[in-house]
């Protein structure tokens, strides 16, 4: 490993991933994976998208030797994008809050559809359908790993994540902060709500409604 500071090399390192947010090397995204090869916590083989040729730049930056991918992650392979059967769809949208990168649309018992040249190919979309109607296509051929893939598709992606992390952060922000003010509103209003309950009754409910404004808090800080 090289003496670089940590902050640094783990931009490095994200620099040098495709950025395909599909977890597969077991951290909840490709920024969470760089810290770790960083930090010293992760072997710089365990990106089945970036293959050996991404396995070979990260050798490059950290300094330790080049490994075969560690096939407990995966195994290279060509590109993949997802496909929806449209006519078994549900419109359940578990899907498109599935995807990292927003390339799915649709609306609520709506038929979806998958934007293929924004997609991945992270196949977290798969396991979350209750129907199966979910597929996926390769669209490379016998192209594997970063012969698969661009600097500019991976550059795309990371833009796409970036923008729908900000993006839920602040919707999930703002339902906590709803939440609160409801479960405030229910606290203060606490006699007339319980028809002047008193007495453990009375106790009873605030204890759930107070526990719910400390959910509704706790939530918010998370997202904070």
């Amino acid at each position: 490993m090289t003496s670089q500071d940590p902050a640094t090399l783990a931009q490095r390192l994200l620099d040098a991933l495709p950025q395909t947010q599909c977890t597969r090397c077991g951290y909840p995204d490709c920024a969470a994976y760089a810290q770790a090869m960083a930090d010293d916590d992760a072997a710089i083989n365990q990106c089945p998208p970036g293959g050996a040729e991404g396995i070979a730049r990260l050798a490059a930056i950290t300094g330790r030797a080049a490994l075969p991918l560690n096939p407990d992650y995966g195994a290279e392979g060509p590109r993949h994008v997802a496909w929806i059967d449209e006519d078994w769809c549900i419109g359940c949208t578990l899907c498109i809050k599935a995807c990292p990168v927003d390339c799915i649309v649709g609306g609520n018992k709506r038929m979806h559809t998958v934007i293929e040249s924004q997609c991945t190919g992270c196949e977290m979309c798969i396991p979350v359908c209750p129907v199966d109607c979910i597929a996926l296509e390769n669209v490379t051929g016998t192209r594997t790993g970063w012969d698969a893939w661009s600097a500019e598709d991976a550059a795309a992606a990371r833009n796409r994540y970036e923008f729908v992390s900000i993006r839920r952060r602040i919707d999930a922000d703002q339902h906590a902060q709803m939440l609160e003010i409801k479960a405030q509103d229910k606290l203060a209003r606490l006699p007339e709500l319980t028809k002047n309950a008193s007495g453990p009754e009375l106790d009873r409910k605030r204890a759930i409604v107070e526990a719910a404004l400390a959910r509704a808090r706790a939530k918010r800080e998370g997202s904070a």
